[in-house]
């Protein structure tokens, strides 16, 4: 029998035969169950297709002359609209016109009968690894920067440990928790986990908070056609397209309950079942999750499950502030300064002693997203970062938090110079102060903006602090960016 790649590579593949010959059905169930989890058998169209509603099929291998409707008059199982299967014609009545019809009714391959074994397995393997192929592409859409290596910047002590921690864990199956400020770089150490795993299969990267929640679990698992109102077509879901590798599932704490549910489910099975389908598929996927959030509070108040956080906390990395690394600075300032001269079609800027230590005065709560920012305008405008700082404050450095530049420039545009400034109350928490003479808009903008941007510009984060959903600042945005002042 011709050699098939690894086992693991077909375990989350299935397959319908149909064929009115009960010994060749049983021939073909007994030979493909070795290589795949799911094999059905029908020995008509009307039993096919009862059995294609209910499940999704990746490849279909039917007889042509069948009782009843032919293969060729499956219109369903082909319907352009809604076909996800590779098909795979016999015959033992081959002829020109026979032959034409199959290859319009898309035919991946066609076999005369009588065949051989061996015959059969070499087709199926040229269309399952084709469809493989497929799923990686479709990976490789999704993650463009795959194949370039990660690198983790800087030689601090904390970034040293981190990158050792990375390195031990790396190598194991089990799911990791990378736990950090928003802005320190969650999905790049995630990258790192998977690069370092010697995994086969894609890394395939999610943000739980920005898919709709009733939305979810198609992305996750997929679904059959006809699962829900509107699927009029099946649709893989992530974890099939990280078969053999990672999903990093990232914001993991904006899951919802009921969704946790299901992906504790998954993590212990190793198995998923599409919605709308009535069997499991077997997965093999690595989860690397990642939050800025305290999980371990978030289950004390009832928000996160108490068994999935034992799951998914098996391993733990835990990323430091820039502030935490701030002998880190100087390499990053660099580095940030060569990749963005470069996308921005600009010349790069050389930074003084004077630029670097105002970097290192400031605590960055915005971390590492917030230096790159920073470090765009600076390039984009021609000044230096001490210049910079000492124009929008005076001589006063560190700068405070910024608002994203087109952020503010649209509150400038709209309400002059004065911005809110940061005061203190009697309980020495921080408030904002605006000027009286800004309307009611002014102050709403204003405010929402510097929420926005004391969550690092998490949109989900701020809404909740706001009492807002966050289709509601979604809106807010759009509307402002149609006005010309966002």
């Amino acid at each position: 029998m011709s050699d098939f790649p690894s086992t693991s590579l077909w375990t989350a593949v299935s397959v319908l035969v149909v064929d009115d010959e009960p010994g060749m059905r049983a021939i073909l169930k007994k030979a493909l169950s070795k290589k795949f989890a799911q094999v059905d058998v029908a020995g008509s169209i009307e039993e096919a297709e009862t059995l294609r509603k209910r499940c999704h099929f990746d490849l279909l291998i039917v007889d042509i002359n069948l009782p009843g409707r032919s293969g060729i008059e499956w219109h369903e199982a082909f319907d352009p609209s809604t076909r996800r299967s590779d098909v795979i014609f016999m015959t033992g009545y081959a002829d020109l016109d026979t032959a034409i019809k199959a290859l319009r009714a898309g035919a991946s391959d066609f076999i005369l009968k009588p065949f051989n074994l061996e015959q059969m397995m070499q087709s199926v393997s040229r269309c399952i690894e084709r469809r493989l192929v497929e799923r990686q592409n479709f990976a490789l859409q999704r993650d463009v920067e795959r194949i370039h290596p990660v690198d983790i910047i800087g030689d601090a002590e904390t970034t040293q440990k981190m990158k050792n921690v990375i390195a031990q864990v790396a190598p194991s199956l089990a799911a990791v928790l990378v736990e950090g400020e928003s802005g320190t770089g969650k999905e790049l150490v995630a990258r790192a986990l998977h690069q370092l795993s010697k995994r086969t299969g894609p890394f395939v990267p999610l943000n739980c908070g920005a898919i709709a929640p009733d939305l979810l679990e198609s992305e996750l698992f997929g679904h059959v056609s006809g699962a829900f109102t509107g699927a009029k077509k099946g649709r893989e879901g992530l974890f099939r397209v990280a078969n053999n590798g990672t999903l990093f599932l990232d914001e993991i704490g904006e899951m919802p309950l009921s969704m946790q549910s299901s992906l504790l489910r998954a993590l212990e099975q190793k198995a998923i079942r599409p919605v709308g389908a009535e069997r499991e598929v077997q997965i093999d996927v690595r989860i690397v999750a990642a939050t800025n959030r305290n999980l371990k509070q978030e289950v004390e108040e009832g928000r996160f499950r108490r068994d999935l956080y034992y799951r998914l906390n098996v391993l733990t990395v835990e990323l430091p502030a820039l502030r935490d690394r701030l002998d880190d600075i100087p390499t990053l300032a660099h580095h940030f300064t060569q990749v963005l001269a470069k996308e921005l079609g600009m010349q790069a800027m050389n930074w003084t002693h004077e630029d670097i230590q105002a970097m290192q005065s400031y605590d960055w709560p915005g971390n590492i997203r917030e230096l790159r920012n920073m470090m765009e305008r600076c390039i984009l405008l021609g000044k230096p970062p001490a210049e910079y700082w000492r124009e929008l404050q005076g001589d006063a450095i560190p700068l405070p938090r910024m608002v994203q530049p087109n952020q503010m420039q649209a509150v400038d545009a709209e309400v002059g110079s004065n911005r809110p400034c940061r005061c203190h109350d009697e309980n020495d928490v921080e408030q904002f102060c605006y000027p009286t003479d800004w309307t009611l808009k002014d102050v709403e903008k204003a405010h929402i903006l510097q929420v926005v941007d004391s969550h690092s510009g998490n949109k989900s984060a701020a809404a909740r602090q706001l009492g807002v959903a966050r289709k509601t600042l979604e809106r807010k945005f759009k509307d402002w960016a149609d006005e010309g002042v966002l």
